[in-house]
């Protein structure tokens, strides 16, 4: 698979941007023209891209001030996500007041405060924003508090998706927002999370959480609320911990709770599948409490979810005090007891269920061993409710209408995206990026993504038969020879 871009074409693109036309690629690392990201990031303009070499960097590279365009952003990127690592230190890099930046490829560990942060330097008023955080790994964490491995305070317009977070702090998060707005959570992996997994409090609103895998996420795979001192909301008159989240084909297994709605209003919750919870299926709470202030946490949604419990579980739904669970709308999910089929449907007073199955089997390939693909003959098929947060299940597929309850459509007749091939690659496009399959005597195979005008926009190599490549709808592949 090619793609070709007439040299005139390109010219005329390029003479369009000055900033792309002089953009330059800053070098970091031994024996670079730069010796860490600060220093290169101190030289960057719009355009660049700062080109981080394999080596372990230690300490806190402080990175303020940083700002690319929507036309030509300043893309920090390492060369290779395993060899790229920063070690230690309180925090790896902290990006305070930036803007249209691209941050990817490489990974952290071993920080003893946060693993990185992004913030708005307390200036509430002008948040740090377009951020894109992609393929980074966020390792184990050297603190057992309540240290996060992604700090987010006051960021607006981001997206993070393709990273791995795992053996978080025992009493943090893997991503922690507080004031957020606009932001997507895509296609991560959280895995042996502390506290959370992801927390969104202290005015977050319009975040969408899709198309992710929480394994044994902790306490609270998501806390969709929290609690959160009064100086640090944003808005500051805000009346919500959270509001307007989006939660939707996501894969919950094991955590004490997979969700929590804490504080938060207009939460809606469809199309998960939710494996093995520990204690509850999920929790309704209220930790702000100022009835002359903040809003009961209520008018939230439970859909389209499939939920697969042991007995052993306290009971299905925590209610807490001053919360208005009666405003809760839940409809068309699947709830199947293991050990006790009859005992499936939920037995809280205070909320009304509509149209949702209990104590159906609900036919996974492999339950035992982890395959939570229903068959074919599934009676998730078909019972969920047509809904547009639903677009795509956790492994791309377009959900059929109506959809199957989960985070894994049962209808094999449904698709994504276009599909090609080559000789050595399989690529399936969608919307969000590229599925790429390799057979495994092509292993590695190097690919190039590339946007409309033929600008380099990053690239990989493919060590395993099934990789992710994100990208945006104008960005395509190549497959190097």
């Amino acid at each position: 698979m090619h793609i070709w871009y007439s040299a005139a074409l390109l010219l005329f693109a390029l003479s369009c941007d000055p900033a792309l036309l002089n953009a330059t690629t800053l070098n970091v690392g031994p024996q670079k023209e730069f010796a860490d990201p600060r220093a290169a990031c101190l030289q960057a303009k719009p355009g660049d891209t700062v080109l981080i070499h394999p080596a372990t960097y230690r300490g806190t590279f402080w990175i303020e001030n940083l700002n690319g365009t929507a036309e030509a952003p300043i893309v920090i990127r390492g060369t290779d996500r395993s060899g790229v690592v920063f070690e230690g230190g309180s925090e790896s890099m902290h990006f305070s007041e930036c803007s249209h930046l691209v941050i990817e490829n490489f990974s952290l560990r071993g920080q003893t405060s946060n693993g990185m942060n992004c913030d708005d330097g307390g200036t509430f008023d002008t948040p740090t924003h377009h951020i894109t955080l992609r393929g980074i790994t966020f390792g184990a964490m050297a603190a057992t508090g309540n240290n996060d491995q992604l700090k987010l305070s006051g960021l607006d317009d981001f997206v993070v998706e393709d990273c791995i977070f795992e053996d978080g702090s025992a009493g943090g998060s893997g991503a922690d927002m507080v004031g957020c707005h606009k932001g997507i959570f895509r296609n991560n992996i959280f895995r042996r999370l502390g506290s959370n997994c992801i927390q969104a409090k202290g005015g977050t609103q319009f975040i969408r959480i899709e198309r992710n895998s929480f394994i044994d996420g902790g306490q609270r795979a998501l806390n969709l609320g929290g609690s959160t001192g009064l100086a640090f909301f944003r808005p500051q008159d805000a009346r919500f911990e959270a509001a307007d989240l989006t939660v939707v084909a996501n894969l919950f297994v094991r955590s004490v709770t997979p969700m929590a709605y804490v504080g938060a209003v207009r939460v809606t919750v469809t199309n998960n599948t939710i494996i093995d919870p520990q204690r509850w299926v999920f929790r309704i709470l209220q930790e702000t409490v100022d009835t002359s202030r903040f809003l009961p946490c209520g008018d939230n949604v439970f859909q389209n979810n499939l939920v697969v419990f042991r007995s052993t579980i306290s009971r299905h739904v925590n209610i807490g005090a001053n919360t208005a669970p009666s405003s809760f709308t839940l409809r068309n999910n699947l709830w199947y007891n293991v050990d006790a089929p009859s005992s499936s449907r939920p037995q809280e007073a205070q909320l009304t269920e509509t149209s949702s199955i209990y104590g159906s089997d609900p036919l996974l390939r492999a339950y035992a061993t982890g395959d939570y693909r229903p068959q074919p003959s599934s009676p998730v098929k078909g019972a969920g409710i047509a809904t547009p947060d639903a677009v795509r299940d956790v492994a791309g597929r377009t959900y059929a209408n109506p959809p199957s309850i989960g985070a894994y459509e049962a209808d094999e007749t449904s698709s994504a995206g276009d599909h090609h091939s080559s000789s050595c690659v399989s690529t399936l496009r969608t919307p969000d990026g590229w599925w790429l399959t390799v057979a495994q005597d092509m292993l590695p195979v190097r690919i190039r993504v590339v946007d409309v005008r033929g600008v380099l926009r990053g690239g990989v190599t493919l060590e395993n038969q099934r990789t992710f490549v994100p990208t945006s709808p104008s960005e395509f592949v190549i497959v190097d020879p």
